[in-house]
């Protein structure tokens, strides 16, 4: 398999996460989004909750392929990059919680106050993420990896039990998560998109997201070795069923839930990543069917300049006022909210990524590509 075309199925793939990133965070009313992209209340699991361990499971399937550069640097060299694409990507994350920086109170301009800033979240998740799993596959062996990932899976979900709350230790204030970034950060630094503050991005449960960014790039190792075969499609596709069988079984004992990042939910995300992986590359390399392909490969190319500018447009249309709503909120009721009330929020956040797609494929039109 040329590099060209594992590269072109790591695009796509990275791609379709992306513009269905984009989708579900940007419905034209939360309250009448079809239920498949919508994330689970709490225990369970949508079609949105695979978006963004997708996302870290491609970091991880990037790295697999940095790696044979990796081979020919010095230790400090590799280091340094890893240490400064960490911190870029977080403080990147952080900032964009923080914009617009400004806030205006009865048309008097005043400073954010950093004391009120998330410190946690998707950017920073997945710095810390690519950054232990970097360190992991870069000195230590296959075997040793191994094993240290079943114990980030094992020994979170002894942390889960042991100091949440005796009572309902999985709830969502009963948690030793939040007992833990209420601790270290405080509550004002917490999302609190829950109606209460709650990180589902905190740093217990960055443990075992750290897996997923690990098992990407076991997987692109195998990819790369296995070729073009059926055999190595075949194995990655039943690698991944017997992980969702897995996590069907623990979730009994240990819910599958998003917000918590539980093992099994590691296990259920990874093992379908597995098998849609396996379907692209099955459809891209072996089967040649590449004209689909072309859209997501834009946005794949430049998944961080797209996601971010999805975000920061989105706090602009919030900030600006036409009459007594939101930009936002004036053009879903006056452009969009004509076509059936669900239907209408689809298409609006199609019609939104669609336009954050267009900055990607201006940029690759430019041959522009931005890397951290």
């Amino acid at each position: 398999m040329s590099s060209n075309q594992r590269f072109l199925a790591l695009d796509v793939f990275r791609g379709l996460t992306i513009c269905l990133m984009i989708i579900v965070n940007t419905s034209g009313d939360g309250s009448l989004t079809f239920a498949p992209l919508q994330h689970a209340k709490w225990n369970g699991f949508t079609p949105t909750d695979l978006v963004f361990p997708s996302f870290l499971f491609a970091v991880g399937n990037a790295m697999s392929f940095v790696m044979l550069k990796w081979e020919q640097k010095t230790r400090a060299e590799v280091l340094g990059k890893i240490c400064k694409r960490t911190l870029i990507i977080f403080l990147l994350g952080f900032l964009m919680y923080w914009f617009p920086f400004f806030n205006n109170d009865e048309g008097h301009w005043s400073l954010s106050p950093i004391s009120h800033t998330r410190i946690l979240g998707v950017l920073q998740r997945i710095a810390l993420c690519y950054f232990f799993a970097s360190l992991l596959v870069y000195f230590l062996k296959r075997k040793t990896v191994i094993v240290i990932s079943i114990g980030l899976l094992l020994l979170y979900w002894g942390i889960c039990f042991w100091f949440g709350d005796p009572n309902d230790p999985l709830s969502l204030l009963g948690n030793a998560g939040l007992k833990f970034d209420l601790w270290l950060m405080g509550e004002n630094h917490l999302y609190h998109g829950e109606g209460v503050a709650f990180d589902p991005e905190g740093w217990l449960s960055t443990l075992p997201a750290i897996v997923n960014v690990v098992a990407g790039y076991f997987v692109g190792m195998h990819v790369q070795k296995s070729g073009k075969t059926y055999e190595g499609i075949t194995k990655l596709i039943l690698a991944g069923f017997v992980l969702v069988i897995i996590a069907y079984f623990w979730n009994f004992i240990f819910p599958i839930n998003k917000k918590l990042w539980t093992s099994s939910f590691v296990l259920q995300t990874v093992g379908l990543d597995c098998m849609i992986l396996g379907a692209v590359i099955y459809l891209i390399d072996m089967k040649q069917k590449t004209r689909w392909a072309g859209f997501f490969e834009i946005a794949g190319k430049n998944p961080l300049t797209v996601y971010l500018v999805s975000e920061l447009l989105v706090t602009v249309l919030y900030m600006i006022n036409i009459g007594d709503k939101s930009l936002f909120s004036w053009i879903y009721q006056n452009i969009f909210n004509h076509v059936g009330d669900y239907w209408s929020a689809l298409l609006f956040a199609v019609c939104y990524m669609l336009l954050c797609w267009s900055v990607g494929y201006w940029m690759d039109k430019k041959k522009i590509y931005l890397r951290v």
